[in-house]
């Protein structure tokens, strides 16, 4: 370019131009220094300015280097000629940044550079900030290979370098060349390509001579970054330094890999290598070091260095990765929770247990896929997923863990809503691409081992000649379920069931039962295509023809022996027909042994005798068992033709009904007994099932209540094979099905009164509610439909009181509720119960509860009176407690309207009145008034309500829609109670007022049949602030009408256990099963429904609002007059175990005993004093522990999951002691009495449909047993406590006492200034082991099936579960007595310990009670501490919010000992509430409160702590900060919420310097900060 040209170009971008000749003179500055001025003379043309006006520069001109020390002034001198300092800066740094990537190598240039870079700091020239992350990224390209990318750094960018091939000698030979010409300026964070060469740097060089540049340049940039450090540099450049020397420390031998790969040849650490190695470390060290923290030694702990595949043997990089971990593993401590490896869902309760989840809307969260389980990883957190699950190890501890789970849900039968969430399909039936399921923790391989596990188990029970049949079929249907669920690889199922039955445990199989279990399966579909197109097929039919076993029964005609000795035969004919190759592995006697059921079967269907079902001997039962496996369509055929068998009838039209077409009715027979369904083969039950719907809703007769129930009892035996939600089921089916007359009464008939516990069990009311809902929605406004819209309504009231967790009241969450104003009120009063029985489970659900009420109270008017509001949970009470009641409003505008209405109903209801004028009211009146009709009836009766015309009124009212009637009723209660109030004020007699009030309401509900009973109870019920509500509504139900109704629907109905009723049903005629209002012109005959069964949700309410008035007596009296009809409640055991919740504390000894017989007390495992207790003449006595220690040891034999074989607490000796424990030996096994404690087997669902699994019916009876006792809760409390703080020695005591010591292990401590065994006398001085007194524990061990040691720690998770199941009052007495334990114990308040002893003995006496329990050496603290988080485990999280108790207690915490205390505690509880934000905030701010009390400023403990001693809490304070923001596991971009680090901030500032800088990266500080310097909402917002 000529001058001209160059003049131009500086007058059009001079800042530009400035740039460049700066670059030039920076260059030849430096050139002069490292390799002297020879070409500078040459270059003096190219560089000298265009302008002659222009100022010359000048650099200073010497044949020799001049001296280092004279570069300073040089440079200072060339820094005058340049008036932009801040381009002549970025000019130097970007020049600096060149030069040190290409004399890396040459050690006296490098020395020069760094000397330079320290003489220009020491001017303050250097901005460290911008130099060292320029640095980095330059140096990130510059090893980049050409045509590789480059490597990843976390908030780093990398800029692409080129390169000589010989920086030395490219120095000596050449001097430094300017960059391409460019109109980019630098900036600060960015670096620019400042060489330039003629070819990549990769592709000259050795690759050796490459790797040893590239360590000369990272131990040269380690010594820039070192000397940086010296000054105070920004925390994003110290974040930037730390991740890019981790980067290089984990990919420390990338390259050598590769070289070692190409050569073939072992590699060695290079001397070059093992130096930057070092001052890599230098730079990591000095970052970390805890008197500057400019980094927190949690981010290494986070980075993964510490799990690099292939660590140098270099010892200094090897001590940083044992510290970190060491750190790791003390941090990750106080992330879980003490036996934490215990806790495992119990099937106890509905609730499903807590996992972290995304923010997701509450419909989607309830169609999320939880987990059962977690695995803990090596922070501490929660892990779950199918690709985690797939690593798990077999025979590791987290193996072990999940295969007692998945075996405890084999015996306990939870909803098979839980196992879909859990279950995987097994890879051989999945598609490709099916991807892995992120809920799910269990494999196919760990089902299958259970599955296994629990065949052996029964045949070992088979043997000892126990019964357990019943076992056996409940098992059949998991089994059937899980097979064709797909979780189970049938081919891999049968190899390994060979395999242990011929090796392991080839004596167990004696019996059919194997055999019989795999025929049940044989016509599932993955079953079929393994035998007939698998590779195996053949190896897999050998192996299942090898379990049969020759019948060596005692009795041989009882059933079950004969299905079992013909199963054989009945699956080797099965096999015959699927495949040819196979035939010939078949056993020929068993094919001939066929021709027997061909035989019985023939004769049986000899001539044109029916086969009578209700007269069959054991012989023909079996032998129809038989045929059922052999003849599936035939004996279908059969039992529906038995159900048909009495023909049918026509049903005659009622008076109200035009004859128009005749409706056939089939006669009734005898249902089926379930004795006889139980044993039927599974593909008979489904062809069953399946023509039965034909029958019932696609037939064209009426069905039999026989068909109806027997249709219902199958689905009762197999809930898990055969369970289907009936509206989409059907709508699947034929969706005109439901549109016909009568289909969908009967379905909401079966549900209503006979399948609402089986679709609570299955998880789906929530499903069934949205269902019924749009049923409502559709007939609510239309006119006439009454009788539909009732029952919907009904049996939506009966699933709304169901549900025990939380719901959206909407399916899509949105809008106003469809509910009527019923359904909205009965909805809130759930939600109460709810709230205050058993808490909101999630985090989320808190939050939409505010939306839910909205939803709620934008249709509703109601207000609730302040004695219900009174007992409403505070949730609840704030937001209702407000609104403003109407009624006043309501009365207001009755008066304004009075008038009118009274004229119209004068026209209407006089017996005079002309029958044309119903048609004119009921087209033309108006809104406003027609909901006045029922008021205005009411006031023209005046006592005589013969008086009016009925029949108008009757006519009137089913023309109304039936939300209209609904309103009726609401404002005839408003208006009558305000009308009794008038006359009152007339000087009328109350009693007469109430005597008339009743006998108008008579002529409403009974005389006349004219409105709901059901509804208008509610209505009055929900006016209890009225003084005279309540004693009206007691009025009507002692009423003989009333009163006679109920008992007719009691005998006519026959007994509340349906099932098992023999006899044959009788249908009441329509119009007295639902009076006239209700029956009309419909002619669809009932099955169960009946006025009277419309009231068995209303009693119960009824008696709640009682209570809540006060009126004890009065419930008493309706609970005692009503106690046979409540037998038929689907859900009596949960009302009784709800209303001794809600009302705990306020109910008298006599009411709780009548609450209690409700229930059938010899059905419910009470423990055998508890009856003396609750009659107890001195209540004031509290039971002996033994009581308390009985109702744990029920607990742990038949709720807690069993330990198996493996688990570390020590060997349970043969699996058949674990199985002995099981509900199938509870005569030894539990202390309960009564007829539940023979040896009946496991119970069949039907037998527990209410609470739905024997674990939730024992569970749920000691609940039940702890509220009705007559003492406080704090004596409860107090007691269980006792028990498990001293658990061990008192059992090991007892044992030694039996069979001398325990294992051989001496009970001396371990450690001598270790707190001892259980103690909590701060007095003791020999620190002796007590025991529990009052406890006769001879038996206890023997009677659990395990070690002392076990049982100890079993004990305490059963006492945790028990103690989350009752109501906050005991859980706020749990909390004071753990604190009083914990703050007693003699090793913390002795002062005369060192720091050294205790901080040992705190150490020892957290350990899990698993470990300590293995040397007979558990603590109190310890004890405490493990049940407080077996507590925490089951606890939903809204009653979290009072865990702060505890530590609040304990505090002022004075020394380390009991901050670790402290954090132990709380610290598990953190991670669980990753999603509750603001209690997440409490919990954290009361630690950090905590920690302010032992190293605040102003704190003046007893003995000075060192900040050093809490390195462990520090780390777990940011880690667990971390995973809240992340809302889950900590990933690489994790960061803390904002308002998080303002929390920690402000409680920083109350710390010691010492301690403060240590959490000076947990504030909102950017300037301080490395999370909030990098946070990106911080950095946008930084006010």
């Amino acid at each position: 370019m000529d001058q001209t040209q160059r003049s131009v170009a500086a007058a059009a971008n001079p800042r530009t131009y400035q740039f460049h000749l700066a670059r030039a003179a920076i260059t030849d500055l430096f050139n002069l220094y490292l390799v002297g001025s020879s070409r500078q003379k040459a270059d003096d043309s190219i560089r000298e300015p265009p302008n002659k006006t222009q100022k010359r520069v000048l650099a200073l001109n010497r044949e020799l280097p001049p001296r280092n020390e004279q570069f300073l002034l040089d440079f200072e001198q060339l820094q005058t000629q340049f008036g932009d300092q801040d381009q002549l800066r970025s000019v130097t740094e970007s020049v600096l940044i060149s030069l040190v990537i290409q004399c890396c190598s040459h050690v006296p240039r490098a020395e020069f550079l760094l000397f330079a870079l320290r003489s220009l700091c020491s001017i303050g020239y250097i901005n460290w900030d911008t130099l060292l992350p320029s640095l980095l990224s330059s140096v990130s390209s510059a090893e980049v290979p050409a045509g590789q990318g480059s490597q990843g750094v976390p908030s780093v960018s990398s800029t692409s370098l080129s390169q000589s091939a010989n920086p030395v000698s490219t120095l000596t030979s050449h001097v430094i060349g300017s960059p391409a010409q460019s109109t980019i300026e630098p900036s600060s964070g960015a670096t620019l390509s400042l060489v330039k060469s003629s070819e990549p740097f990769t592709t000259s060089m050795n690759s050796s001579i490459r790797d040893n540049d590239i360590s000369n340049l990272r131990q040269l940039c380690c010594k820039i970054i070192l000397a940086g450090l010296e000054c105070n540099l920004k925390p994003v450049t110290q974040a930037e330094i730390f991740y890019y020397m981790l980067n290089w420390l984990v990919k420390w031998d990338h390259r050598q890999q590769e070289n070692g790969e190409c050569n073939g040849k072992p590699w060695r650490m290079e001397k070059a290598l093992i130096e930057w190695l070092h001052s890599c470390l230098d730079v990591i060290w000095l970052l970390v070091e805890e008197d500057k923290c400019r980094v927190p030694f949690y981010e290494l702990l986070r980075s993964g260095l510490q799990f690099i595949e292939n660590i140098p043997d270099d010892e200094a990089l090897f001590t940083l990765i044992l510290k970190m971990h060491r750190r790791r593993d003390m941090m990750a401590i106080h992330m879980q929770m003490l036996d934490q490896h215990l806790h495992c869902p119990t099937f106890g309760t509905h609730r499903i247990l807590w996992q972290t989840t995304p923010k997701v809307s509450v419909e989607a969260v309830a169609n999320l896929r939880y987990s059962p389980i977690t695995y803990p990883s090596v922070l501490g957190e929660p892990l779950h997923g199918e690709d985690l699950a797939a690593s798990i190890q077999r025979g590791s501890l987290d193996w072990e863990r999940a295969l007692r789970c998945i075996r405890h849900a084999i015996r306990s039968t939870p909803s098979p809503d839980w196992w879909k969430r859990v279950l995987v399909v097994a890879p051989c039936y999945r598609g490709s691409t099916q991807v892995p399921t992120p809920g799910a923790v269990f494999t196919s391989d760990m089902i299958c081992e259970a599955t296994n596990d629990r065949i052996v188990e029964l045949l070992k029970l088979t043997n000892s000649e126990i019964n357990c049949w019943q076992e056996w079929l409940v098992f059949s249907d998991i089994f059937f379920f899980l097979m064709k669920s797909g979780c189970i690889d049938f081919v891999d199922f049968v190899d390994k069931m060979g395999s242990r039955l011929t090796e392991s445990d080839h004596h167990i199989l004696n019996t059919n039962h194997v055999t019989w279990l795999l025929a049940q399966i044989i016509r599932v579909e993955h079953v079929m295509a393994a035998l007939n197109n698998d590779s195996r097929k053949v190896e897999t039919t050998r192996k299942i023809l090898s379990f049969h076993r020759e019948d060596s029964s005692s009795d041989p005609n009882n059933p079950q022996s004969i299905l079992l000795d013909f199963i054989s035969s009945c699956q080797n004919l099965r096999i015959w027909s699927l495949n040819t190759s196979t035939r010939e592995y078949l056993n020929n006697e068993q094919l001939q042994k066929g021709k027997q059921i061909d035989e019985w079967w023939r004769q049986l269907n000899k001539g044109e005798r029916m086969m009578d079902y209700m007269n069959m001997d054991d012989r023909s039962i079996g032998m129809f068992w038989v045929v059922s496996y052999t003849m599936a369509q035939p004996a279908c055929e059969t039992v529906m033709n038995w159900l048909s068998s009495g023909g049918v009838t026509e049903l005659l039209p009622g008076a109200h009904v035009q004859p128009n077409e005749r409706l056939m009715v089939m006669r009734e027979v005898s249902p089926l007994p379930i004795s006889l369904l139980s044993g039927f083969s599974m593909n008979l039950c489904l062809k069953l099932v399946f023509q039965m719907e034909e029958s019932l809703f696609a037939g064209q007769v009426v069905p039999s209540i026989a068909m109806v129930e027997t249709y219902t009892r199958l689905l009762l035996i197999a809930p898990h094979s055969l369970f289907r939600s009936h509206f989409s089921h059907l709508a699947q089916r034929n969706a005109s099905l439901l549109s016909k007359p009568g289909v969908t009464l009967l379905v909401l008939e079966i549900v209503n009164y006979r399948l609402l516990p089986l679709y609570r069990y299955q998880g789906k009311c929530k499903t069934l509610m949205y269902d019924v809902t749009k049923i409502i929605s559709a007939l609510k406004g239309k006119r006439g439909d009454h009788r539909v819209f009732r029952l919907a309504e009904n049996l939506c009231i009966n699933l709304i009181l169901s549900l025990r967790d939380f719901f959206s009241v909407k399916r899509e969450g949105k809008g106003p509720t469809e509910f009527t104003e019923t359904l909205n009120r009965i909805t809130i009063i759930t939600l109460a119960i709810t709230i205050k029985t058993r808490g909101i489970a999630d985090a989320d659900h808190l939050l939409y509860l505010q939306t839910m009420l909205d939803q709620i109270l934008a249709t509703s008017q109601h207000t609730w009176s302040e004695k219900t509001l009174r007992y409403f949970p505070s949730l609840l009470r704030d937001v209702l407690i407000g609104r403003a009641d109407k009624r006043g409003l309501a009365i207001q505008a009755w008066q304004q309207s009075e008038t009118t209405v009274i004229n119209q109903c004068t026209q209407l209801l006089s017996s005079s009145a002309d029958p044309n004028y119903v048609m004119t009211y009921i087209s033309h009146s108006f809104p406003q008034h027609r909901q006045y009709l029922c008021a205005g009836a009411w006031i023209l009766m005046q006592g005589h309500p013969e008086n009016i015309n009925s029949g108008n009124l009757a006519r009137v009212l089913r023309e109304f829609s039936p939300e209209e009637v609904t309103t009726n009723i609401y404002t005839m209660v408003d208006v009558l109670l305000h009308h009794i109030h008038m006359e009152l004020q007339h000087g009328h007699s109350l009693q007469d007022l109430l005597l008339k009030t009743c006998a108008n309401l008579a002529f409403f509900v009974w005389t006349h049949e004219l409105i709901p009973l059901d509804i208008l109870l509610l209505a009055l019920i929900d006016r209890d602030d009225d003084p005279h509500a309540l004693p009206i509504v007691i009025s009507l139900l002692d009423r003989q009408e009333l009163q006679q109704r109920v008992k007719l629907y009691c005998m006519s109905r026959g007994p509340p256990e349906h099932w098992l009723y023999t006899g044959i049903f009788k249908r009441t005629d329509l119009q007295k099963a639902l009076g006239n209002h209700l029956s009309w012109k419909d002619r669809y005959p009932t099955f169960f429904d009946d006025i009277a069964a419309r009231l068995l949700p209303v009693i119960p309410l009824i008696v709640y609002r009682l209570i809540e008035n006060d009126a004890t007596e009065s419930a008493d009296r309706i609970l005692a007059i009503y106690s046979l009809f409540l037998a038929y409640h689907p859900l009596r055991f949960t009302f009784v175990r709800d209303i001794l919740a809600y009302f705990y504390g306020h109910l008298p000894g006599k009411l709780i005993v009548r609450i209690l017989n409700v229930l059938d007390l010899s059905k419910i495992p009470f423990s055998e004093s508890f009856p003396q207790h609750i009659g107890s003449s001195n209540p004031a006595i509290c039971p002996p522990l033994e009581y308390f220690a009985s109702l744990l040891l029920a607990l742990v034999n038949n709720v807690i999951p069993p330990l198996n074989s493996n688990s570390r607490s020590g060997s349970m000796g043969d699996a058949f002691n674990n199985s002995v424990r099981g509900p199938h030996n509870k005569t030894t096994a539990t202390p309960q009495s009564g007829p539940a404690n023979a040896s009946e087997g496991q119970k069949a669902f039907y037998q527990i449909q209410d609470p739905g699994t024997y674990t939730q019916l024992v569970l749920e009876t000691a609940v039940i047993e702890i509220l009705s006792l007559p003492i406080s809760a704090s004596h409860i409390v107090s007691s269980l406590v006792q028990i498990v703080v001293n658990i061990q020695p008192t059992l090991i005591q007892s044992s030694n006492g039996l069979h001398g010591a325990s294992n051989g292990v001496g009970q001396g401590s371990v450690l001598p200034t270790s707190p001892s065994g259980g103690s909590t006398d701060s007095s003791s001085v020999g620190r002796s082991t007590p025991s529990v007194s009052g406890i006769n524990t001879s038996s206890f061990v023997s009677r659990s099936g395990y070690t002392c040691q076990q049982l100890s720690c079993l004990f305490i998770q059963a006492c945790g579960l028990l103690l989350a199941q009752l109501p906050p009052e005991f859980h706020l007495q749990l909390y004071m007595e753990a604190s009083r334990i914990i703050k007693e114990s003699w090793w913390l308040t002795d002062g005369k310990r060192s720091l050294g002893e205790l901080d040992s003995a705190v150490s020892y006496a957290l350990l899990d009670p698993t470990w300590a329990s293995q040397d007979n050496t558990s603590t109190a603290i310890g004890n405490i501490v493990a049940l407080l988080h077996s507590f925490f485990s089951n606890l939903p999280q809204e009653w979290l919010e009072g865990t702060h108790v505890i530590v609040k207690h304990l505090r002022p915490v004075t020394s380390v000992a009991m901050l670790r205390i402290a954090f132990r505690i709380m610290g598990p509880l953190l991670p669980r509430l990753a999603n509750a934000h603001n209690l997440f905030d409490k919990v954290l701010s009361l630690l950090l409160n905590t920690l302010v009390d032992v190293f605040g400023k102003n704190s003046q403990p007893p003995v000075p702590a060192d900040a050093s001693e809490i390195t462990d809490l520090i780390d777990y304070l940011h880690h667990v900060i971390h995973y809240e923001g992340q809302g889950g596991p900590v990933q690489a971009t994790s960061k803390p919420r904002p308002e998080v680090l303002v929390l920690c901030g402000r409680a920083a500032e109350s710390l010691r310097p010492d301690v403060q800088h240590l959490l000076s990266h947990l504030k909102p500080d950017m300037n301080s900060s490395i999370y909030a310097a990098t946070h990106p909402k911080l950095v946008q917002n930084p006010s």
